[in-house]
């Protein structure tokens, strides 16, 4: 069971340089601004760290999905959010219901 308020949990291995950001309940293109903040975060720990998002608890919009797929793809977050533009070494784990048809989830990008 999803709720509107959004929470997060990081689990890091320093030891593995990983990450995992994980997300219950109700992601929009304006809360996935959050997210953002705590994936920077949990990237400036080591260089080289992997990022996992696990989105498969939380209740998605379909444009903050693409948001974060297009930040998968790109290795980079928002300039506005990174103006640095370091790189995200980033995969994302979807809900069933947010992949479109043809997609499997989860999508590793």
């Amino acid at each position: 069971m999803t709720t509107d308020k959004l929470r997060v949990l990081v689990r890091v291995d320093l030891d593995c340089a990983k990450a995992q950001v994980a997300a219950q309940g109700h992601v929009t293109s304006k809360s996935v601004r959050g997210l953002y903040d705590v994936m920077k975060r949990a990237n400036s720990l080591t260089t080289g760290m992997t990022l996992e998002l696990d989105m498969t608890r939380a209740r998605i919009e379909p444009d903050a999905l693409e948001e974060l797929r297009t930040c998968s793809r790109s290795h980079h977050l928002p300039d506005d959010v990174d103006p640095l533009q370091s790189d995200y070494r980033l995969s994302i784990l979807a809900p069933d219901d947010a992949a479109p048809l043809g997609v499997m989830a989860p999508q590793v990008a």
